[in-house]
């Protein structure tokens, strides 16, 4: 038996406002019916599975098990710096001077979440 993956749940305290912020993200829609207070709703990206907000009431207190990789179109360190011009934080650099490694990152609310390299940055650095 095999199972399809439907969508990666992501529990928040506010639904709306980190839709919005992942919408920006994946350049996915925001659900056309959201509004502001909705407690869930969902980004739908081009590429890769729904996202899903669901609001809970307790603050995300400890390391995320399971985050998100995201592979950028363009080069890596021009998009980790637009992520962190949006609202995004450093959490850790594991870039390294000759181009490998990732950053990884976290949303508003502190979901964490790692910006690997480009596929154009894989042509041209060195592979780990």
């Amino acid at each position: 038996m095999v199972l399809a993956l439907q969508n990666v749940a992501i529990d928040c305290t506010d639904a709306y406002e980190l839709a919005r912020f992942w919408s920006r993200v994946t350049g996915g829609p925001l659900d056309p019916d959201a509004r502001p207070g909705d407690r869930e709703t969902q980004v739908t990206p081009e590429k890769g599975p729904v996202l899903y907000f669901n609001q809970v009431p307790e603050a995300k207190t400890v390391k995320n098990r399971v985050h998100l990789c995201l592979r950028p179109e363009t080069s890596r360190d021009p998009e980790v710096e637009w992520l962190l011009g949006i609202g995004a934080t450093l959490v850790g650099d594991h870039r390294n001077p000759d181009g490998t490694g990732w950053a990884v990152l976290a949303d508003p609310e502190g979901n964490e979440f790692c910006v690997l390299r480009s596929d154009s940055d894989r042509a041209t650095a060195p592979t780990p």
